[in-house]
Parts: C-alpha cells; structure tokens; sequence
C-alpha cells in the first residue's frame, strides 16, 4: 500500500466513493444519492463520444466546488451575496501528451457582473487559496485563472 503524506482534514464531513469498471469505455457508479454513468472516451480521441468521460466530471466538480469557496472568499473580502448569485464559474480541463502517458492543465473561467475589477481578482485569488480542488492540484496541475466580462 503507498499512500502520500500531505496535509489532511482535522475532521472528515463527507467521503464519496465510485466504482468504476472499464475505465475510460466503462461504466462509474457512485452512491448516496445514486449516480450511474456510462464512460466514453471523447471523439477527438478516437471514441464514440456516447457517455462522460472523465475530464467532464472534474471539470463539474472543480467548477462547482470553486463557486462554493467563492462565497466563503466573499464573506471575508465583505462581498455581497447578492452579487456573488450571479457568478458563473467555467472550467476547462485539457488532458493530452505528456511524456508515455498524459497530463493535464486547467483554465477556470470566473463572471463576476456588479464586482469591480480590484475586487474580482482579490477574490478569485482567494478562492483559489481555499477550495479544495485548486489546493489539491496546487503544483501539479497548471492552472490559468481569468476574470471574463462574459462566458457568452
């Protein structure tokens, strides 16, 4: 067994656990509440393109775990909330050659409206600081954040 030595959670709130057959061409179940997806590996890359694949389902899960510390940012930097309701996050995550294998980077997109521009950033900075997914990936996965007027 190997496991890696970072920092850990003083406290546990929540674990989701998946099982996945058939990697990339496969089927992912999760529970509690129930997920079933069917996995395919995207078309540019030689699939079908007919489930999720996994590049998607980490680009939700970063998007919307960014958005929630988005408001945590807020409360300290005394955002209104009523301006961080119409925020939008947009991630993307691009997977492809590195070395014998693959890699990644990210961009995350952020749409701030009401927020002037001093201040979008000091929060987008923030929230980097504090969610989960950018610190886990903090140093390994190269990272683009950028303030957009709009995600149209």
């Amino acid at each position: 067994m190997s496991t890696y030595q970072g920092k850990e959670p003083s406290t546990i709130s929540y674990t989701a656990v998946a099982e996945v057959t058939g990697g990339r061409n496969g089927h992912a179940e999760s529970h509690e509440p129930d997920l079933s997806l069917d996995l395919d590996t995207p078309v540019v890359m030689g699939g079908k393109g007919e489930g999720t694949n996994p590049e998607q389902l980490f680009a939700i899960g970063w998007g919307a775990c960014f958005q929630g510390a988005m408001g945590l940012a807020g409360k300290e930097l005394r955002v209104a909330a009523t301006k961080l309701a119409k925020s939008k996050v947009r991630t993307h995550i691009s997977l492809g050659d590195e070395g014998e294998s693959f890699g990644i980077k990210a961009k995350i997109e952020v749409y701030l409206p009401d927020v002037d521009k001093e201040t979008a950033q000091k929060l987008v900075d923030r929230t980097q600081e504090l969610c989960p997914y950018s610190k886990a990936t903090q140093g390994n996965v190269p990272t683009e954040l950028v303030i957009v007027d709009s995600l149209d």
